[in-house]
């Protein structure tokens, strides 16, 4: 039976991308070697490490802007920290929206580093929307806010607009829509949401904005000696970086993240249609800023909970139950889901209309 994917992360990825990704496991490039196993100083892994750092500038429309891509370790959790050490001066402060879980993570580690300023923040309603109508301190050395929360599926659908630089947190939503990305300074994203494998987090920056806060940075921990080392300063993630490379140009195949958008939307409006339409179902998160890659949904009788998850369950729905924080459950419709496993999902909340 083949099974529909919505585990939050690691994720779904291109069916191609894995079959490609299989025979490099077995013989890389025709080199009698595995993607496993090459040096990554070798000339064929470095060429890999080029094209995605390349590719991936290209997707998000800054090549020749002044930015530079890398593929680094520690996950979002590890740029959490990262980044007011490279852009958080001594003795100065940063700016901060709470709109989550990882939002939250990402305060938590500002405040090692200096003043850190919540200016907005939907924590008292358990996130359940975007805060809006906040003010960002002109003096703050950046502002940082989280584009998609994977938990409890909200979505920022506009962003501010400010004189100081903007971080990111884009691990959730990257390339799945098509956003003027000029707008950020730093945007990093872990990869196993929706662009590869657990284990290597790429990053997007300006190289202008780095190297201005006077302070003294651990090697690992600074990007400019990783852009100096062309994201090699240390042994990469070789196997994550080669399989974000394919589905990064499996991205550019489909014609791009404007392309790619366009499909999300119609996964995410199927979906949402169903949820508001079917009386046994409803959504967990503001209408206003619904996620198009983690829909949130609850019954509106937990009695209907056994039948439900034996139907979906049988129809081959796999990671469907969502975090303990808002219960229910969690479709993440990331841009290797197929529409044609949405509506497999739909198809069986309408049959649970008929049984219950």
């Amino acid at each position: 039976m083949k099974k529909h994917n919505y585990s939050a992360g690691p994720s779904i990825l291109p069916q191609e991308v894995f079959e490609k990704a299989s025979k490099a496991v077995l013989d890389f490039n025709n080199s009698g070697l595995s993607i496993l196993e090459i040096s990554h100083r070798s000339k064929d892994f470095v060429a890999v490490m080029d094209e995605a750092r390349a590719l991936a500038l290209d997707l998000l429309g800054l090549t020749g802007k002044g930015y530079q891509a890398l593929f680094l370790q520690g996950g979002a959790s590890t740029a959490f920290l990262m980044a007011p050490y490279n852009l958080m001066k001594e003795n100065g402060k940063a700016a901060y929206l709470d709109s989550g879980t990882w939002a939250t993570a990402a305060i938590k580690e500002a405040k090692f580093f200096g003043e850190t300023v919540i200016v907005g923040s939907s924590k008292e309603e358990n996130y359940n929307h975007i805060p809006k109508g906040y003010q960002i301190p002109a003096d703050a050395d950046y502002f940082h806010c989280t584009s998609n929360n994977t938990i409890f599926g909200t979505q920022m659908k506009e962003f501010p607009t400010t004189n100081i630089p903007v971080v990111c947190d884009m691990s959730s939503d990257i390339f799945s829509r098509d956003l003027d990305f000029s707008k950020f300074d730093l945007i990093y994203a872990g990869a196993q949401k929706n662009m590869g494998p657990a284990g290597t987090t790429l990053v997007v920056v300006k190289e202008e904005i780095l190297g201005k806060n006077g302070r003294a940075i651990p090697s690992m921990l600074d990007y400019t000696k990783h852009i100096k080392a062309e994201s090699m300063y240390n042994t990469p993630p070789v196997f994550s970086v080669y399989v974000s490379l394919l589905t990064m140009q499996w991205i550019k195949a489909q014609g791009g993240v404007a392309a790619v958008e366009k499909l999300n939307d119609a996964k995410a409006s199927l979906l949402y249609t169903e949820i508001d339409r079917n009386p046994l179902f409803k959504g967990a998160a503001a209408v206003e800023d619904r996620s198009n890659m983690n829909v949130t949904f609850l019954l509106n009788n937990a009695d209907h909970t056994e039948t439900f998850d034996k139907l979906w369950k049988e129809a081959g729905v796999s990671g469907l139950p969502g975090h303990r924080s808002v219960g229910g459950y969690r479709a993440s419709i990331y841009n290797a889901m197929p529409i044609e496993s949405v509506q497999v999902l739909v198809d069986v909340m309408k049959a649970l209309e008929t049984k219950v």
